[in-house]
């Protein structure tokens, strides 16, 4: 079964971290920029090390583009 997460992306930040904000939402913030989905694997690639699951099974469902997205691990 899917788990779905309320994501908040902080691009271009100084340190990479996740911060559990609720049971279903995390601030995520990432050293890569907001271009060319760089930001965008990078919240890939920490999500799935804070979770502790394959960054495979972590997919963005909803906002690519956008600051807020919507986040499903299978």
């Amino acid at each position: 079964m899917a788990r779905k997460f309320l994501i908040t992306v902080k691009p271009n930040a100084r340190h990479a971290s996740v911060e559990k904000i609720s049971e279903a939402e995390f601030l995520v913030t990432v050293r890569a920029p907001a271009q060319e989905g760089a930001a965008n694997r990078a919240v890939i690639e920490a999500l799935a090390e804070f979770l502790a699951v394959p960054k495979s099974t972590v997919r963005i469902v909803r906002g690519r583009s956008a600051r807020k997205k919507l986040v499903e691990i299978d």
